[in-house]
């Protein structure tokens, strides 16, 4: 039976290098990889672009 595609995912959210506040959640695939995300967005805390990485 087909779900969509929702198994095998999970949330994870991106954090602001700069200030650490979590901005924006992402849902990942639940394998295991050895890098994690890292995006420049945009953090309403800072009020500037800035390096986000994934948290989990």
């Amino acid at each position: 039976m087909d779900y969509g595609g929702r198994y095998g995912t999970e949330k994870a959210s991106l954090a602001c290098v700069d200030c650490g506040s979590r901005n924006y959640s992402i849902s990942v695939s639940s394998t295991p990889k050895p890098t994690r995300l890292e995006v420049n967005k945009f953090c309403k805390h800072c009020k500037k672009y800035s390096l986000h990485k994934e948290t989990r």
